[in-house]
């Protein structure tokens, strides 16, 4: 029989907190073994690659929402719907960083305009913004 371990040796193992297992279940992500009558509950090992996986998704951008989905193509074999789910990914993320970017440059004009901040004036970052033109673009 597999090794089974409590919810806090799972949580150490998986360098998750124990709220996050809990979490995970209410969300569908990880199921909840039964309780027995007396005792605590016991969870197989390979629950830590579980949580493991679901984080490691989590850090590459997939909602909780698109882990689960990714969750049920694994089950499916549906390595195709699992490369196009990751594309659109790619693809957010590459609008995300065209949004940064135009972020960063309106901020460093911002920046070059305020020259050495020791005007008497009203500070020019501030008033910028202030301006229904920076509204406009930064959205």
């Amino acid at each position: 029989m597999a090794r089974e371990l409590t919810i806090g040796k799972i949580a150490k193992l998986a360098g998750v907190n124990v709220e996050t297992i809990r979490y995970y279940q209410r969300r569908g992500l990880l199921s909840e073994p039964k309780k027995p009558h007396r005792g605590y509950r016991r969870y197989p090992a390979d629950i830590v690659e579980h949580i493991r996986f679901i984080k490691r998704a989590q850090v590459l951008g997939f909602s909780l929402n698109e882990v689960a989905f990714l969750m049920e193509l694994e089950e499916a074999r549906a390595c195709g719907m699992t490369r196009r789910l990751a594309l659109d990914k790619i693809n957010a993320i590459d609008q995300k960083l065209a949004g940064l970017t135009c972020m960063r440059k309106a901020l460093a004009a911002l920046v070059q305009q305020c020259g050495t901040g020791r005007s008497t004036k009203r500070c020019p970052i501030i008033q910028a913004l202030g301006q229904s033109e920076y509204s406009r673009t930064a959205s």
